[in-house]
């Protein structure tokens, strides 16, 4: 059960429904039947159904749309004859009530705040909750948690790259949301005081990100910070291939960073700030450097020569692949289907 905001798989920016492609194409790999409730500009490789033809992006959160996604959703998996529901909606899990015997697992792609909290203690006497991963786990207060899963990567879709930078030379890169959280104004100023170029590719869409563009990053733009905008799936994969590392510098709590285990893909090193999810992802001094400053970052930059680039594809391969992430999740589908959960 796929939100329906964006399509399965996105065609830009959408973690999340790049997340629910790779395991509704992995669990077909493993031998399972797949139905995969979405929209219908979807084009994930599995048997698809959908009540709305098309994504409903720019009016993501209106909670009728939702509603009505997910009514004809679970009428619709259940006729089918699910043994288990993976839901990654937000309403979805309270709906699912309605459906007693069910086995539905929900997935948290979000944090664990005050807005959440509510929900997920509602829902979790019937429904599987899954974190993704220990940080954002210890942090679900009240909520019981089934299994941690950190999220996966087809490997093989994202080629190993030597950081030789581009046609414009060496670089190190920015990847995220055009918000304050996600470090981009950070990962500037790190970049200036260490003496590298940056590139900047950020999903920039709401009027609160134009404006906070406007005022703390557009100033800072140089020859040496240069802003792409935007950037579809094989310009990202280029653009981790070819620079000397990520500067991560985020300042809240992230559940899980995609980038990040893209970047480890792609044998580049990663620079975080040690918060969130980032220090079960980063090896401190092997496949890139935490810190807790904007200055520190700035002092790590020119230590990523010292790096292994090896060593953060191998640190990919042995766990952040999407077969490792697939088992884990079959693993608990078998014990919820031998235990439901409320039984």
């Amino acid at each position: 059960m796929a939100p329906p905001w964006v399509t399965v798989p996105p065609r830009a920016y959408g973690g999340t429904e790049a997340v629910i492609d790779r395991l509704a194409r992995g669990f077909q790999a493993a031998g399972h039947d797949v139905l995969l409730w979405t929209t219908g500009d979807s084009t994930c490789p599995v048997s698809r159904d959908y009540v709305l033809p098309h994504a409903a992006f720019g009016r993501m959160g209106i909670a009728s749309i939702e509603l009505r996604h997910l009514i004809r959703g679970y009428e619709a998996l259940r006729s089918w004859g699910a043994d288990v529901v993976h839901d990654h909606t937000l309403i979805g899990p309270v709906y699912a009530s309605r459906f007693p015997g069910l086995v539905v697992a929900t997935t948290n792609h979000g944090p664990f705040n005050e807005d959440l909290m509510d929900l997920y203690k509602a829902v979790s006497a019937d429904t599987a909750v899954i974190s993704i991963s220990n940080h954002q786990a210890s942090t679900a207060v009240d909520v019981p948690i089934a299994a941690v899963i950190h999220h996966g990567l087809d490997l093989e879709a994202f080629p190993v790259g030597d950081g030789s930078g581009d046609e414009h030379g060496e670089y190190f890169l920015f990847l995220g949301r055009m918000v304050p959280e996600k470090g981009v104004r950070r990962a500037a100023v790190a970049a200036k005081k260490a003496g590298v170029r940056l590139l900047i590719a950020a999903k920039m869409q709401d009027p609160w990100e134009y404006q906070f563009f406007t005022e703390q990053v557009e100033p800072l733009l140089s020859d040496q910070v240069v802003f792409l905008g935007e950037v579809g799936p094989t310009e990202r994969i280029s653009l981790l291939q070819g620079a000397k590392g990520l500067l991560n510098p985020i300042r809240w709590d992230e559940p899980f960073g995609l980038v990040m285990i893209e970047a480890l893909a792609c044998a580049t090193p990663v620079l975080a700030f040690c918060q969130g999810s980032a220090p079960e992802i980063i090896d401190h001094g092997v496949t890139g450097f935490l810190s807790d400053s904007t200055p520190e970052l700035a002092e790590q930059i020119p230590l990523v020569a010292t790096l292994d680039r090896s060593s953060c594809r191998k640190a990919a391969e042995t766990r952040f692949g999407t077969e490792r992430m697939v088992a884990d999740h079959l693993e608990l589908f078998e014990r919820l289907l031998a235990s439901p959960p409320g039984s």
